[in-house]
């Protein structure tokens, strides 16, 4: 049996989505910029893409921006905004388990001169207002924090946080990492005072190399990427027009029932915490209940190195992550275990067990007899 759980990582294209983007690099084909037949057709795509991302977040067509995934919206909304609004300050705040994609660039940005404070969390993985509150200076300008933990699952109180900064400084700009979240719930950025948000493809069964920035239509924010001028000069270069269009019939496709998904993420998850429970010395980080995300379970196995269960979990056919893809071949303890205070002899024994809509309970049950017998067989090898 084989048993895919490592869905934060990636997820399987839904088929709909593939077929689609097959005849358009087959059959329809055209650089979208070109004033042919072919050139028009191409740019139905991308304006059909437009329609049902602004549909779903509720937002004008001319605000989406699309790009070749969550980093690249991350570093346009960072490095962009940074740059274009300096003169109204330098400060930026973002907190301390953010994507690498976040983090990093808030570190190239400290190296062109700005200030960055990173907001530390509770044990849950979630920031507290109050922090946010006291950090917001006369020279902020920008507050990015993401929706949902990629590793852990944490989801962060976002709709309050941009009500507490449009509150305090309307002129502040709150961009929200959504790469996690987006997909698995119901995302309103002016409704909930988010300025900026980005999202990626390949994380909702879209394709890889495709995701979209939401820059609400006041926002003043530069390009990092130059030349023909496409999508008004934000994001220059030719359209990914087959990834565009899939990454909209993902959109579709999952938003089509999406509360009927959730619901059963959240009973997969239920299911799967209360079995691996039932195992000594084991540890579910963040919220395991629906406070949490419904597709994310993080849990620390006490005296067996991740790897090392990893790799015992496929030899039975059962894939999962030690951690963040993004940081996978670069081993070092979790930034986001160690600012939520994980013992330190547990940051090297935690696995993430992520879920998707074709994760079934049958994969569930079979992964926690896996785990029964692993893990005590792991125990007593170590202990020898």
């Amino acid at each position: 049996m084989e048993v895919y759980l490592d869905n934060s990582a990636t997820t399987r294209c839904f088929d709909k989505a593939a077929a689609l983007m097959t005849r358009i690099m087959c059959e329809d084909y055209g650089n979208p910029s070109s004033l042919h037949r072919k050139g028009v057709e191409a740019e139905k795509y991308i304006r059909y893409a437009k329609d049902v991302i602004a549909d779903n977040l509720k937002v004008n067509q001319k605000e989406i921006f699309f790009t070749s995934g969550g980093t690249e919206s991350d570093n346009l909304a960072l490095m962009g905004c940074a740059r274009a609004n300096c003169r109204s300050g330098r400060h930026l705040i973002t907190t301390q388990i953010e994507h690498p994609a976040v983090l990093q660039t808030m570190k190239h940005l400290e190296e062109e001169g700005f200030r960055v404070t990173y907001l530390p969390v509770d044990q849950k993985g979630c920031i507290r207002l109050e922090d946010l509150g006291r950090a917001i200076t006369g020279e902020t300008i920008l507050v990015s924090i993401m929706h949902t933990n990629n590793e852990v699952g944490s989801m962060q109180p976002v709709a309050k946080a941009g009500a507490l900064i449009k509150g305090i400084n309307p002129r502040i700009l709150f961009h929200v990492d959504a790469v996690q979240g987006y997909g698995k719930c119901r995302i309103y950025p002016k409704r909930m005072k988010i300025d900026l948000l980005s999202a990626s493809g390949h994380k909702i069964h879209g394709p890889k190399g495709t995701g979209f920035l939401y820059v609400d239509e006041k926002v003043k924010i530069k390009p990092i990427v130059f030349g023909g001028g496409q999508q008004n000069g934000i994001r220059s270069g030719t359209e990914n027009v087959p990834g565009i269009a899939g990454l909209a019939k993902a959109i579709e496709i999952i938003y089509g029932d999406l509360d009927r998904e959730v619901e059963n993420l959240y009973r997969l998850k239920r299911a799967f915490v209360s079995g691996v429970q039932k195992i000594d010395d084991v540890i579910v980080n963040g919220h395991s209940d629906e406070t949490g995300a419904p597709h994310i379970v993080s849990v620390s196995f006490k005296g067996v190195r991740s790897e090392v269960i990893l790799h015992a979990l496929e030899d039975k056919g059962v894939y999962v992550s030690a951690g963040s893809a993004c940081s996978a071949r670069k081993p070092q303890p979790s930034a986001t275990l160690r600012a939520m205070g994980i013992e330190p002899q547990l940051l090297g024994s935690t696995i993430r067990f992520s879920f998707s809509v074709f994760t079934t309970m049958e994969e569930i049950n079979y992964t926690l007899e896996m785990l029964y017998d692993i893990i005590p067989m792991l125990r007593k090898y170590t202990r020898q």
